[in-house]
């Protein structure tokens, strides 16, 4: 009888194991990294990079319930060219791919008054590669400023739209909306944002970001 308990006892323990070796084990969440690629506007020049519209626009989507990291990757004087060229290094983290780029770039091309048609070829290469890798991305359009004339301006925004339309990507139409030609929002040099202006990016761009990072 004392055999027959023990083999018993054995049986339902052995029962037990296959029972929670075969629960489905749950996967932890996986924090999803953002990349802020682009210019002097992203790297936030003249204020405190605590300050500066990409950390800023996590905090909010952490106080959201958003579990993401941001990676600020402005470089301060960086042209679309420039940000072709580096694209390949800043996409080399040691944590991998990220989950989404946000695509900042264009404001030193038009204080350059350089041509709209190599900006649009640079950004195309930019696009093109992160739909290879399968990164999701949100392109931040630019505007000229007043003085190149209204069909540099013209060329200028549009390119945004056709290559967001060609990739499929979302257009936030103007990095700067809401806080260029503001005094009050702009430092001395009157192109970068001060603290309150990064504030505004971050708080009108979130909703686009969002928007992405719900998608499949």
């Amino acid at each position: 009888m004392r055999h027959i308990l023990v083999k018993l006892q054995i049986f339902a323990i052995a029962a037990l194991l296959a029972t929670v070796i075969s629960l489905p084990v749950q996967a932890e969440a996986k924090v999803k990294t953002i990349v802020a690629f682009g210019d002097s506007l992203t790297a936030g020049l003249g204020v405190p990079l605590r300050d500066a519209w990409p950390t800023v626009l996590a905090k909010n989507l952490k106080a959201a319930g958003f579990d993401i990291r941001m990676v600020n990757a402005g470089v301060s004087g960086d042209t679309t060219a420039g940000g072709r060229a580096r694209l390949g290094w800043s996409l080399s983290g040691a944590d991998g791919l990220p989950d989404m780029m946000i695509v900042a770039l264009g404001g030193n091309d038009a204080l350059r008054g350089l041509s709209p048609v190599q900006a649009r070829e640079n950004i195309d290469a930019i696009l093109a590669e992160l739909k290879r890798r399968n990164i999701k991305v949100l392109l931040a359009g630019m505007m000229a400023p007043p003085n190149l004339g209204v069909e540099y301006g013209d060329a200028l925004t549009a390119l945004y739209r056709e290559l967001a339309t060609k990739h499929g990507v979302p257009l936030y139409p103007f990095i700067l909306d809401g806080v260029a030609a503001d005094p009050a929002l702009n430092q001395h040099d009157g192109i970068h944002p001060n603290t309150r202006g990064h504030a505004i990016i971050a708080r009108r761009i979130e909703p686009y970001v969002r928007a992405v990072l719900a998608a499949e």
